[in-house]
């Protein structure tokens, strides 16, 4: 596992507007920190492009991410999951997109 990859991540039921059941989502915890605890930051991914929000991230298909349709990153929607959840490794982000969703990061946090 490393920052910038997309796993295909087990959420379990939520509540409200929590997103739930296998679905992609972005590492990104610092490459530094994943080795340090069973638990891992994500954001998760959603292909209803219908629900893209200012502080989302659109990205479109390719070779490097192997999503099957242009997709959302819901940066609005961090959170954690310990590496049991993470079924499988399907690709990672473009470089760019992290870089963008670091930024991002440092106003979520106001760090």
């Amino acid at each position: 596992m490393k920052q910038g990859e997309i796993w295909l991540v087990c959420f379990p039921k939520g509540t409200g507007h929590e997103y739930f059941k296998e679905r992609p989502a972005l590492i990104v915890e610092s490459n530094s920190q994943l080795h340090l605890t069973s638990l891992v930051t994500i954001m998760p991914i959603t292909s209803n492009v219908c629900v893209l929000e200012d502080i989302d991230f659109l990205i479109q298909k390719d070779a490097m991410n192997n999503l099957h349709r242009e997709s959302v990153i819901k940066t609005g929607h961090l959170t954690g999951f310990d590496k049991s959840r993470f079924l499988k490794k399907i690709g990672k982000v473009d470089p760019v997109i992290l870089v963008e969703v670091k930024k991002y990061l440092q106003i979520h946090f106001d760090i």
